[in-house]
C-alpha cells in the first residue's frame, strides 16, 4: 500500500524537467519585485467555527458546491457562514479550466465574510508557486484560454496583475486556534520561530530568482513524508514540529486521498483534506469543520462524519 501511495503521490513533482511537453510557454523566472509584507499567520478564533476545504485545481463548480456543502456559501455562491472562519489550504490553480475564477470568487468571499464577521484565510500551494515563477506545467488548454492566451495570463499573474497581485498577499501557512493549515506539511526546520517567521520566508524566497529551500521538496508546500510515511516514522517528527508552532493539530492538502475521504492520522493530530474536490480528480466533494474550533469533522454531501482528535 505505501508504494502505491508513493507512485501517484509524486505525480506533481517538485519543479524540475517536465516528462510531458507544457501546455504554453512562460518565463522561466519572473523578474525580481518589491516585498510586500507577508500577512499574520495567527488567526484568533475564539470558538468559533472553522471550515478548511483543500485543493480545488481551478474548478469554480466544484469549488462553490464543496462551500455549499460546507454550509459557508448559499445557493448564489454568496457567504451565508456569518462569523465562521475558511480556510483554503492552497492549489486553486491549474489542472482546471478556470483559476481565474476560483482565485476572484475567494477574493469575493473575504470581502463578504469580513463584512458578515467572518474571515477566510487562503493559502499559498506549490501550484500558485509555480505559477507566479513561471513554471506552467500544469495549465489546462482551456484555462490558457480563458485568460486570452499566454501573454494575458503571464500579465495576470504579474506583480500588477489582478491574480498576482492577491497571491503575493498570502502566505503558506496559518495558526487559526491551536491548529495549524498549511498545503503540504511543516517539519520541525521550518516550524522554528512559528508560522509568522516562515511566512516571512517563503514572501522573500518568492523573489528569489534561485532555488530557495523553503521553497523545494522538504518545504511547507511540497512535504508529503506525514502522509506517506508510516506512522511511526511520521508522527513523532509531528508532534516537534506541533509543539514548536503550539499547536495540537496540523491540516494539510496536496497529496491526494484518491478515495475522496478525508485521512486522519497521529491520533487525530494530523488530517488530510485534498480529497479530489476537482473533476481533474474524481469530483470527491467534502470539506472539515472543527465544531468550537476544536472537534473535528468531516462534512461531505450524504453527511457529516466525526473525525478523531488529538488528545
Amino acid at each position: 500500500m505505501f508504494l502505491a501511495l508513493l507512485a501517484w503521490a509524486c505525480a506533481a513533482p517538485p519543479p524540475g524537467p517536465s516528462p510531458t511537453p507544457a501546455p504554453s510557454t512562460a518565463p522561466a523566472t519572473p523578474a525580481p519585485t518589491a516585498r510586500a509584507a507577508p500577512p499574520p499567520g495567527v488567526v484568533e478564533a475564539s470558538g468559533r467555527r472553522i471550515v478548511a476545504v483543500g485543493d480545488l485545481h481551478a474548478d469554480l463548480d466544484a469549488a462553490l458546491a464543496t462551500l455549499r456543502i460546507a454550509g459557508v456559501v448559499d445557493a448564489g455562491g454568496h457567504w451565508s457562514g456569518g462569523d465562521t472562519i475558511l480556510v483554503q489550504t492552497g492549489d486553486t490553480t491549474d489542472r482546471g479550466p478556470d483559476s481565474h475564477g476560483v482565485m476572484a470568487m475567494l477574493r469575493r468571499l473575504q470581502e463578504e465574510s469580513a463584512a458578515a464577521g467572518g474571515q477566510v484565510v487562503a493559502l499559498l500551494g506549490n501550484h500558485e508557486i509555480m505559477n507566479l515563477r513561471g513554471d506552467w506545467r500544469y495549465v489546462s488548454p482551456e484555462d490558457l484560454a480563458g485568460y486570452g492566451g499566454d501573454a494575458k495570463r503571464q500579465a495576470a499573474f504579474g506583480v500588477d496583475g489582478e491574480d498576482g497581485r492577491w497571491l503575493r498577499t498570502l502566505g503558506v501557512a496559518a495558526r487559526v486556534g491551536d491548529t495549524v493549515f498549511v498545503h503540504g506539511g511543516i517539519t520541525p526546520r521550518w516550524a522554528e520561530g512559528g508560522v509568522d517567521r516562515l511566512n516571512q520566508q517563503v514572501r522573500a524566497a518568492l523573489d528569489d530568482p534561485g532555488k530557495p529551500a523553503v521553497l523545494g521538496e522538504d518545504g511547507p508546500v511540497w512535504y508529503r513524508d506525514y502522509v506517506l510515511q508510516p506512522e511511526e516514522q511520521a508522527c513523532p517528527v509531528l508532534t516537534q514540529a506541533l509543539t514548536s508552532l503550539g499547536a495540537r493539530r496540523m491540516v494539510v492538502g496536496h497529496t491526494t486521498r484518491r478515495d475522496g475521504r478525508v485521512e486522519s492520522r497521529c491520533g487525530g493530530a494530523l488530517l488530510v483534506i485534498d480529497i479530489g474536490v476537482s473533476a481533474h480528480y474524481g469530483s470527491h466533494l467534502g470539506a472539515i469543520e472543527l465544531r468550537q474550533g476544536t472537534d473535528a469533522w468531516a462534512d461531505y454531501p450524504e453527511g457529516p462524519v466525526d473525525l478523531p482528535d488529538p488528545t
